[in-house]
C-alpha cells in the first residue's frame, strides 16, 4: 500500500505535534513530505531529524546558517510564502494547523492543487467560508476534511444518514472554566482565569477564545460552511464532561452522537485515514468509568460572542471576518501585551461588538477584500485597544 504524503502547517503546534505522533505511529500509512512553524526553530529542527521532509519552512525567518548542517538535505522556505509553498508541494493531503486568518491562504492554495485538506484552521471557513467551499466542490467530495474535534463528530455521525433529512446539528462545548459564573464575573476575569481550561490542553489562543465561547461562536459559523445548514439549524449544548463531542438530530427525532475520550488524536487520525480508522494508541472511552453526562443550554448573556456569530451570518458579507479579526487582536493584546496582566475578559467582547458597528458592513466577494476588511478591522480594533 502507498503511504500518503502529508505536507503539516503549523508542525510545532499543539495539533501538528499530535498529527505527527500518529504519523510515526503508523508510518507505514503516511509520510511526512513538509513542514512549517511560526517560530519554533528549535521544535521544528527536532521535528525535520525525525521525519526528513522534502522541505521545511518558518514564517519568522532566520538567517540559513542558523540552519544546522544536518538539516540542509531538505528545500528551506522563509517567510509567510512558506506556508503557500508547503500547501502546494508533492503531496496527497495538508494539513492546515496554522493559527488565524493566515490559514485562508493556505487552504485555497491547496484546493486549487488538487491536494485534499485536513483542516484545523477555524478562521478559514469563518472568513473566507464561500470561498473556500466553491474551490472544495471543484475538487470533489471529501476534498475538506475537518479536524476539529466537535465538526470532525458532526462529519463522522452524518456517515450513517443515508440521505436521511437532518433536522439540526448538535455542537457540544465543555463551557471553559466560567461557565458557573455570573455575567459580571466573566467580564471581570483575567488572563490567567481564563487559560485553566477544565478539559482541553490546548494552546493559548484557543484556550481563551475556549473560555470567552468564541472558540463555539467560530464554531458555529464554522458548521454552517462545512455542513451546508443555516444558522438557526445549529444548536449549542453545554456538556461539561466533554464525552460527547457532537451531534446530529434527524428529522425523525433519532440522536447519533460520537462519543469519546478528551483526546485530539482521534479526529486528527480519522481525518488522515479517512475513510479508514486507525488505533490512535490512546486509551479508548471506558463507559464505566463516567460518573454522568450533563447538558445545560448556554447563555448568550453571559457569553455575547454566541449571539454575535449568529448575528454576523445573518448579516453576511465580512462581517464573519471582522468579527474574527478582532477577537485575534483582543486576545493577541490579553495575552502578549504589558497591559494583558490587567485586562479584564469583559474588554474583548467590547472591542469585537464596536469593531463590527463600524466595519461590519464590508464586502466579502474575492480574497482581496476579505484581506481588506481583516486589515480594517484589526485597525481598529488595536485603535480601541490602545486607547484603554
Amino acid at each position: 500500500m502507498n503511504r500518503r504524503k502529508i505536507a503539516v502547517l503549523g508542525s510545532t503546534g499543539s495539533i501538528g505535534t499530535q498529527a505527527l505522533e500518529v504519523a510515526k505511529l503508523h508510518e507505514d500509512r503516511f509520510e511526512i513530505v513538509a513542514l512549517t512553524a511560526y517560530s519554533s526553530k528549535e521544535n521544528l529542527f527536532e521535528q525535520v531529524r525525525l521525519f526528513r521532509p522534502r522541505m521545511a519552512g518558518l514564517v519568522i525567518p532566520v538567517p540559513l546558517e542558523e540552519i544546522p548542517e544536518d538539516l540542509r538535505f531538505c528545500q528551506w522556505v522563509f517567510g509567510s510564502e512558506c506556508l503557500t509553498q508547503a500547501a502546494q508541494t508533492d503531496c496527497d493531503d495538508v494539513l492546515v494547523s496554522v493559527v488565524g486568518m493566515v490559514g485562508l491562504e493556505s487552504v485555497l492554495t491547496a484546493l486549487a492543487h488538487g491536494k485534499r485538506v485536513l483542516l484545523a484552521n477555524k478562521e478559514a471557513l469563518v472568513t473566507g467560508g464561500h470561498l473556500v467551499m466553491d474551490a472544495a466542490a471543484k475538487l470533489g467530495e471529501n476534498s475538506l476534511l475537518p479536524v476539529d474535534s466537535e465538526h470532525s463528530a458532526i462529519f463522522q455521525c452524518l456517515q450513517g444518514a443515508q440521505g436521511n433529512p437532518v433536522e439540526k446539528l448538535l455542537l457540544t462545548c465543555s463551557g471553559g472554566p466560567f461557565r458557573t459564573w455570573d455575567r459580571q464575573a466573566v467580564r471581570n476575569a483575567t488572563r490567567a482565569q481564563a487559560l485553566k481550561h477544565p478539559n482541553w490542553v490546548m494552546g493559548q489562543k484557543i484556550t481563551i477564545d475556549s473560555a470567552t465561547l468564541f472558540n463555539k461562536a467560530l464554531e458555529i459559523m464554522e458548521a454552517k460552511w462545512l455542513f451546508g445548514v443555516d444558522e438557526k439549524d445549529i444548536q449549542v449544548v453545554v456538556h461539561p464532561q466533554s464525552v460527547i463531542h457532537s451531534g446530529v438530530q434527524f428529522r425523525d427525532g433519532a440522536v447519533i452522537a460520537q462519543l469519546g475520550t478528551p483526546d485530539m488524536k482521534l479526529p486528527i487520525l480519522y481525518a488522515m485515514s479517512y475513510p479508514e480508522r486507525l488505533p490512535t494508541g490512546g486509551a479508548a472511552l471506558d463507559l464505566f468509568q463516567l460518573a454522568g453526562l450533563t447538558f445545560e443550554k448556554p447563555d448568550p448573556d453571559r457569553f455575547p460572542s454566541l449571539r454575535m456569530a449568529r448575528e454576523c451570518l445573518k448579516a453576511g458579507g465580512a462581517a464573519c471576518c471582522v468579527l474574527n479579526a478582532a477577537n485575534e487582536e483582543a486576545v493577541s493584546h490579553l495575552l502578549y501585551s504589558p497591559a494583558g496582566e490587567t485586562m479584564t475578559i469583559g474588554k474583548i467582547y467590547d472591542v469585537v461588538e464596536e469593531t463590527l458597528q463600524q466595519a461590519g458592513s464590508l464586502p466579502a466577494n474575492s480574497l482581496e477584500e476579505l484581506l481588506h476588511a481583516d486589515r480594517l478591522a484589526r485597525n481598529i480594533a488595536r485603535e480601541r485597544l490602545n486607547r484603554g
